[in-house]
């Protein structure tokens, strides 16, 4: 699972999750609609923590179909779906669309669509 926690304090990471996704820290600012400043704000960490529990849901769903971590980060990153013009699930959450993602993978796990 990929995970929003620094290894060593057990408090929600910007650097920590964006390193386990393999993007930047700018990247997950877009995602999160968090300015990238704030991400280093301890007093913001309700904010991030918010803002990335639908990401976790999404990889946590994609983790489950896909095998381990690097795949689903792969997979979110990615894998373009016709259905979307071609859109990454990466792409449909820097448009505020991850409960379209998240409906998907549960049609997707519930054996809707293959």
């Amino acid at each position: 699972m990929v995970t929003p926690f620094d290894p060593n304090s057990h408090i929600i990471s910007a650097r920590a999750f964006a390193t386990n996704l393999g993007i930047t820290q700018a990247e997950l600012a877009k995602l999160t609609g968090i300015d990238r400043h704030a991400l280093y704000s301890r007093t913001d960490l309700l904010k991030l923590e918010e803002a990335v529990r639908p990401l976790m849901s999404i990889l946590n769903l994609a983790s489950e179909m896909t095998g381990p971590d690097q795949c689903a980060a792969l997979w979110f990153k990615h894998q373009p779906f016709p259905s979307w013009a071609g859109k990454a699930a990466f792409d449909l959450v820097s448009e505020r669309k991850a409960e379209r993602v998240l409906a998907y993978l549960r049609s997707v796990q519930s054996g809707l669509y293959s």
